[in-house]
């Protein structure tokens, strides 16, 4: 008997899919053949202790790893032959565990920085109407990070090397949307950072998550992945356990 699959049926591609990751420090290896799927408008959480790997994972999706072997495959397109910057123009933008921010810059140059970023990318022809593609049709500019995050909101002015190490990560990860991603990878976000502002940045993702945006976050704290995430994926030893 011949079966016919239904256009509507049929299973969407994921946004990010690895197959059997293993990265690489040097000659010593960090993973081990990590295998899993994240959907788009999904917020998926990478949940293990230091040294887990899971760290390594967010930076080998970028290509900040000395070597990685597998398949890592973004909007169904192998990311193997690219470079770091070649990724962020797909619409990757990873906020890492040490923020780098420009401290002699003031907040709202930091912010401006992200919408750089996509200017570089119009300018390529390397953006395709980002503004439509979350399902709640949510464009990241100055006044919706703000509403993300409104501490922010009464610092522009100030340089961003006087603020908090909480303030400095809602900074980073403001930033980072205002580059319109496709996908933030959020690397320890709640890591060294106040209880209060660990809250704020709980609400902001949720936030986010109700726009439609696509997050994978490395955390230890799993309370906080409890209250954001949609699944968690505990890491052990650079393996998935």
């Amino acid at each position: 008997m011949l079966l016919i699959t239904e256009p509507s049926a049929m299973k969407a591609i994921p946004l990010l899919e690895l197959k059997k990751l293993s990265a690489f420090y040097g000659s010593a290896q960090a993973l081990f053949e990590l295998s899993f799927c994240l959907d788009q408008g999904e917020v998926l959480a990478l949940v293990g202790p230091n040294g887990a790997g899971k760290s390594t994972t967010l930076k080998s999706i970028v290509s900040w790893v000395d070597r990685w072997e597998g398949e890592i495959f973004f909007q169904g397109q192998s990311l193997k032959s690219l470079q770091s910057h070649q990724i962020a123009a797909r619409g990757i933008a990873l906020v890492p565990e040490d923020r780098r921010i420009f401290t002699s810059l003031s907040v709202e140059e930091n912010l401006d920085i992200g919408r750089q970023v996509l200017r570089q990318k119009r300018d390529r022809g390397l953006v395709v109407e980002r503004e439509h593609t979350n399902k709640g049709g949510q464009a990241w500019d100055l006044d919706a990070v703000l509403t993300l995050f409104p501490a922010l909101g009464s610092m522009l002015k100030r340089p961003a090397g006087q603020m908090s190490g909480g303030e400095q990560q809602m900074l980073t990860i403001a930033r980072a949307l205002m580059g319109q991603p496709l996908l933030l990878l959020l690397d320890e976000p709640s890591e060294g950072v106040a209880p209060k502002i660990v809250e704020h940045m709980a609400q902001a993702i949720l936030a986010m998550k109700q726009a439609g945006q696509s997050i994978l976050i490395s955390e230890q704290n799993r309370y906080f992945c409890d209250a954001i995430a949609d699944r968690q994926l505990h890491l052990l030893q650079g393996c998935l356990v």
